[in-house]
Formats: structure tokens, C-alpha cells, sequence
């Protein structure tokens, strides 16, 4: 039986759209039509406000924790177009980074595993894909997908990394250098599900997954805690009368 351990009042004035909390669970991220990010520090079934960020200039569909060993990090998608890399710095958050390529609204954005380096993939509504690549003196390299989705791509989800040649026991994986194979699925207004894989710095389309009749609205790749297969969750809109 599931119960209610607590209940947040985020003071939102308009609906929340996602909610997440970071790797340790002690702090909450919440997002809103709004236009506001809010940051929450949650322990012994308290919460404290300790940031209201506001950056967006619409409704704000997602927010994603990066790894903590790049520091605390927020990345926020928009309505407006917008992708918002936020950074707290003595206590302080702050803009990093602002993504303005998309022609619509950027509906997801995830967060690379760590292993990867610093990455988020963001899916829009114009259709394509952004990954955009964090490096250590602060600036920002992207790639993008285009025309990765008919009418548009609803959401994002990394593959956990995996090592090149690893095996069940794991023996390879740590007898050579690791090399990583870098991959993610996206779910479309196409009915579609593709996983993509990077080969040369460049993204190419590794499947397409035709399972839907409709709106592919959620997608998430589960870990594999070092097994040799994958599991892909997908989700969709289908009306029954």
C-alpha cells in the first residue's frame, strides 16, 4: 500500500509540470505554467524555499539534476523556446548557460550519465534534437538533429552508460580502458520511438520503434546495472471512447 510521507507547498500560481529531486534527495525542483523554476530544500518533512528562478518567458515543461560531481546544476525547458542551464555558486543560483536554437517549444531536456560528461540532450516541438556538450572553461558545443520528429519530439531519455566489449561479469569492462558508447531514445508526435547513437561526433538513427498509434508522449531507458540488454519504457496518448 503506497501512503503520503509529505506534501510540498511550492506556492506556484499556475499548474506544476514536473518535480524532481536531486541525486542526494534533499533538495527539490519544481516548474510551473507560471514561468518559474523553484528550488526546495527538503528534510525531516520540512521544506524550505532557497530559490525562485525566473528566466523563462512561458510555461516551464521540465527540469533535470545534473551529477553532482559537475557541481549543482539545473537545466529548465520552456515553451519559449528556450533551454536554461542554472548554477549555484556560494549559495547563490544563477543563468549559466541560455539555449535559444529551437523554432518551437523545447519540451524535455535530460541530463547525460556522468560518465558521458557533461551533456543534455533537449527535444522540441520544431522537431529536432539538441545535445549540447559542457566543457571545463564554461563554454558550450551543439549538435543538432534535424527533423529527428514529424510535427515534434515530446521527450528525452540517456541510455545508461555502457561500457565497449563489457560483459555479464563485468571482467573486460575493467581489464582495458573504458570507451563508452553513447546513446538515448526520444518519443515524437510521430508515433514513434527511435533510439540514437553517436559514431564520430556525429548522431545517427540506431532503431525506430513502431509500436504506438498515437502520440508517443514519455519515454525512459531503465538501467541495466551491467546486463547485456536494454529496457525501454514508452508511453502514449490513445483515446477509447
Amino acid at each position: 500500500m503506497v501512503s503520503i510521507l509529505n506534501t510540498v507547498d511550492t506556492s506556484h500560481e499556475d499548474m506544476i509540470h514536473d518535480a524532481q529531486l536531486d541525486y542526494y534527495g534533499t533538495r527539490l525542483a519544481t516548474c510551473s505554467s507560471d514561468r518559474s523554476v523553484k528550488i526546495f530544500e527538503v528534510k525531516n518533512n520540512a521544506q524550505t524555499l532557497i530559490a525562485d528562478l525566473r528566466g523563462h518567458e512561458g510555461p516551464v515543461w521540465e527540469v533535470a539534476w545534473a551529477h553532482p560531481m559537475f557541481g549543482n546544476l539545473l537545466a529548465s525547458a520552456s515553451y519559449d523556446r528556450k533551454v536554461v542551464i542554472w548554477k549555484e555558486i556560494n549559495g547563490t543560483w544563477n543563468k549559466l548557460y541560455e539555449y535559444a536554437n529551437h523554432d518551437s517549444s523545447v519540451n524535455s531536456v535530460s541530463w547525460a550519465p556522468h560518465e558521458y560528461g557533461l551533456i543534455l540532450v533537449c527535444g522540441s516541438s520544431d522537431g529536432s534534437i539538441s545535445v549540447l556538450y559542457g566543457s571545463a572553461d564554461g563554454t558550450w558545443d551543439t549538435r543538432k538533429i534535424g527533423g529527428a520528429h514529424t510535427i515534434g519530439c515530446n521527450a528525452v531519455s540517456w541510455a545508461p552508460a555502457t561500457a565497449v566489449g563489457a560483459t555479464l561479469d563485468g571482467a573486460s569492462a575493467f581489464t582495458t580502458p573504458r570507451q563508452y558508447i553513447r546513446r538515448f531514445v526520444s518519443g515524437g508526435c510521430d508515433n514513434l520511438v527511435k533510439i540514437w547513437k553517436e559514431v564520430d561526433g556525429q548522431w545517427v538513427e540506431e532503431y525506430k520503434l513502431e509500436a504506438h498509434s498515437d502520440w508517443v508522449r514519455d519515454v525512459a531507458w531503465a538501467p541495466s546495472v551491467g546486463l547485456p540488454n536494454s529496457v525501454i519504457a514508452s508511453c502514449s496518448q490513445v483515446y477509447y471512447p
